[in-house]
């Protein structure tokens, strides 16, 4: 920690804020109608004795100039956009001009690709970006909803993120770490907030490393206009998927103040279906299971900030974030047995009551400093998260065949806790016109605490009692260089990262300590085929470290008969990645193909057992390696200006080894999955999006997992000049949300089928005040 301390203490002495006798110049480029930034824009500044400076807007559509005082006027070119000049100004201080606001060419519409309506394509050094455009599909929906729209991304109904198949991923926002991207708390974020998303199948060394399918970054939108402005969201849906939504934000010269309110409450219904098959002593008998869930969740939220610009080079930014999420279900679960004769001899009727309420803060403080020279900045952010939540059941059970008058009551109770700080300082430093270095350090702490205690008909159950205390800390820091030499770019790094983990309970029944460090090298390389097409090779490693859940021995006991446990003794796994991508730039037809290849050691997965009383338990455990390859293909194409048709496709083979408890697991499958969408603009008229997703069948190492598919359909329309939206959507269209597996082995057979939420409708208004279409509300940078 000292030594961490001291390299912050480095940075902060790193080129202080002098003064000058040339004074620091600084705008945006924006596209006047999409608002979206645009990049290398050619930016000529003309003193009034007809001296002249060029530069270019960099990937954020920003220009810096570095000039002494007088009076000046800018001159604006990009190809296919009209060209602007900026009337004369005086600098007499730092500036920071108003966005300049670009507009296309008439003549040209035909020939340009129209990036703002759709989710572009970006192919960067190490990663690929979606420009999120006006995705029908998502309005008045969460990230989770955006992210289903990314190719070869999905999130099922508990919340899970996967990539390309894999849940091995690392969602952050904003490029921080977040308790929101757990348990469903995606949820939480207004799809209208988001501005990109950024794929990082193989990261660079300045990212995390954690992650063995790589990192998807979720990046929000920050208010950019000047003075005050807000919105208004108002959201209906059925089954109940209600919202209330109110930003405001008031913007300066010097300071920029922002605040959220926001309400949510939606209910999700679901049923699962198992049948279960057991032979002991050549006696065969089955259970039939029925379970019925109804959820509700009431969620409020509070974010107030600011930014304060200190001068055009400086720039602090603090802020506060509450959510109350208030969970609540209601399960009945039904048990019939029958004997070898297959008749129902014990019917079991059991009633879960689940409350949790759960309180979630995060304070943060970030200061960026940029420098004369172009493209070198400094970046610091502090933050510190602490949340709690109590979970209770309330459970009932009576045998009603044969019928027994008594009924079982059974209570537990987890309180968790915990707190978290992270903090993390980079450095990038251009050298010359085309190389760059970056190095940064980094730490996170997290010190997370839980309670769980169970009591049966008022007896304390001793073997379900327990107080766990689990500590993560990790220190990290990576360097990296970049450089292009004419048509090639390269860019290779290497991170390093300390792990300091200790979990114990109080009844000392175990206590584990582990500490490893570990080097994570990352190389990517592209080569520019032509103006429109590139190349990259990419390479990184990566660690998965299991989470506190999987960890965690005590779980809830809603239905004894299928439990999952966590492991305390499971063992962090390791990935190598390499993939090479093709990225064809839009035009009426794109295509990007991809080819990859993951290597695994000690990897990790749940592997189902039986005991003595024929109930089901699911632990992870250590297994031994898992390989991985395919094939993965993102196409569009837009024969005309009203319609964009889009197919991505990804299919791989994989192949998973290994031993447990004397059972060898060893599997190898392969499957595919797709996705079709299609949007129709018909401008003053209506606009309408359509998807189609589909994944096949999946043999994993003890569960075959049956294809699944699914279809949404959306409808806008905008009203008093642009001021008001309303959208219709209707998600799960055919009610084909439904996960169907079988497990066969020696002396048991399940086969379950669970049944997601079903269709459902939403209908949701916005409403902007001195807000334009395209600008989004400011929330957390972290969330």
């Amino acid at each position: 920690m000292k030594q961490l301390f001291l390299l912050i203490i480095l940075f902060l002495g790193f080129e202080g804020m002098t003064q000058t006798n040339e004074f620091t110049l600084k705008g945006k480029v924006v596209d006047s109608k999409t608002k979206q930034s645009l990049p290398y824009v050619t930016v000529t500044l003309q003193s009034s004795n007809q001296d002249k400076r060029t530069v270019s807007s960099d990937e954020n559509g920003v220009y810096v100039f570095k000039s002494p005082p007088g009076s000046y006027q800018l001159r604006i070119e990009l190809m296919s956009y009209k060209s602007l000049v900026v009337p004369a100004f005086s600098l007499q201080k730092d500036l920071i001009l108003k966005d300049v606001l670009l507009e296309e060419e008439v003549n040209q519409l035909n020939e340009v690709n129209v990036v703002a309506e759709k989710s572009a394509v970006e192919l960067k050094l190490d990663k690929k970006v979606f420009n999120v455009g006006k995705d029908i599909l998502s309005k008045g929906g969460s990230a989770n909803d955006i992210l289903n729209n990314v190719p070869s991304v999905n999130v099922d109904i508990a919340g899970v993120v996967s990539l390309r198949g894999n849940n091995g991923v690392t969602v952050l926002i904003n490029g921080k770490p977040s308790m929101l991207t757990a348990n469903n708390g995606l949820s939480q974020i207004s799809a209208a907030n988001i501005e990109k998303i950024e794929v990082i199948t193989n990261p660079s060394a300045a990212y995390e490393a954690q992650g063995s399918a790589g990192i998807i970054n979720i990046v929000l939108k920050k208010n950019s206009m000047q003075g005050f402005n807000g919105s208004l969201q108002v959201g209906v849906g059925n089954p109940a998927n209600h919202n209330l939504n109110a930003n405001v934000s008031y913007k300066t010269e010097k300071v920029n103040l922002f605040s959220n309110i926001g309400y949510r409450y939606f209910d999700v219904y679901a049923s699962n279906r198992q049948f279960q098959q057991n032979t002991n002593n050549n006696v065969v008998t089955t259970l039939n299971q029925y379970d019925d869930n109804k959820r509700n969740n009431s969620i409020y939220n509070i974010y107030v900030g600011g930014d304060y610009y200190i001068n055009a080079k400086n720039t602090l930014t603090g802020s506060y974030y509450h959510d109350r999420n208030n969970n609540n279900y209601k399960t009945a679960y039904t048990y019939r047995y029958a004997n070898a004769a297959q008749t129902t001899d014990s019917i079991i009727n059991r009633f879960e009551n689940y409350k949790e309420p759960k309180n979630y803060n995060a304070l943060e403080l970030n200061y960026v400093k940029t420098f004369d020279k172009k493209d070198k900045k400094w970046t610091t952010s502090l933050q510190y998260d602490f949340w709690n939540d109590d979970e209770n059941q309330y459970i009932d059970q009576q045998k009603t065949l044969p019928y027994e008058p008594e009924v079982s009551n059974l209570y537990t109770r987890d309180i968790e806790s915990s707190n978290d700080i992270f903090i993390k300082s980079d450095f990038v430093n251009p050298i010359g016109e085309n190389s760059k270095i970056e190095m940064g350090i980094r730490s996170d702490l997290r010190a997370l605490r839980s309670d769980y205690h169970t009591i049966l008909d008022e007896v304390l159950q001793d073997q379900f009692t327990n107080k766990l205390k689990y500590d993560e800390n990790l220190y990290s820091a990576y360097i990296q260089f970049g450089s292009k030499i004419k048509k090639f770019n390269y860019l290779v790094g290497l991170r390093t990262e300390l792990s300091d983990i200790k979990i114990a309970d109080t009844k000392n029944t175990f206590s584990n300590t582990k500490n490893y460090i570990n080097l994570f090298p990352t190389l990517h390389l592209v080569y520019n085929l032509n103006d429109k097409t590139d190349l990259q090779l990419s390479y990184s490693k990566r660690i998965n470290r299991p989470r506190f859940w999987q960890l965690n021995p005590f779980s809830g006991l809603s239905d004894l008969r299928n439990l999952t446990v966590g492991n305390p003794d499971l063992n962090p796994m390791f990935t190598n990645s390499f993939e090479l991508t093709l990225l064809a730039k839009p035009g009426k037809f794109s295509i990007n193909p991809s080819v990859y290849y993951q290597h695994t050691t000690n990897f990790f997965e749940y592997i189902l057992q039986r005991t003595a009383e024929n109930y089901f338990v699911t632990t992870p455990v250590n297994l031994d390696t898992e390989d991985r390859y395919g094939v993965e293909v993102s196409s569009t194409y837009s024969p005309a200006n009203w319609l964009r048709l889009s197919l991505d496709f990804n299919y791989y083979k994989f192949k998973q080894q290994g031993t447990y408890e004397t059972v060898v697991y060893d599997v190898e499958d392969q499957t595919w999955l797709s996705n079709f969408r299609s949007v129709v603009k018909f401008p003053k008229i209506i606009s309408g999006e359509f998807s189609f997703k589909y994944r096949g069948k999946n043999q994993g190492v003890q569960s075959l997992t049956e294809a699944q598919y699914t279809a949404n359909i959306g409808l806008n329309r905008d009203f008093l000049n642009d001021k008001m939206s309303v959208t219709l959507n209707v998600n799960n269209l055919f009610n084909s949300q439904i996960t169907k597996q079988v497990v066969s082995a020696p002396l048991y057979y399940l086969e379950s089928e669970f049944r997601a939420q079903g269709r459902y409708i939403r209908l949701t208004v916005i409403y902007r005040f001195n807000r334009k279409k395209n600008e989004a509300d400011r929330l957390p940078d972290s969330m």
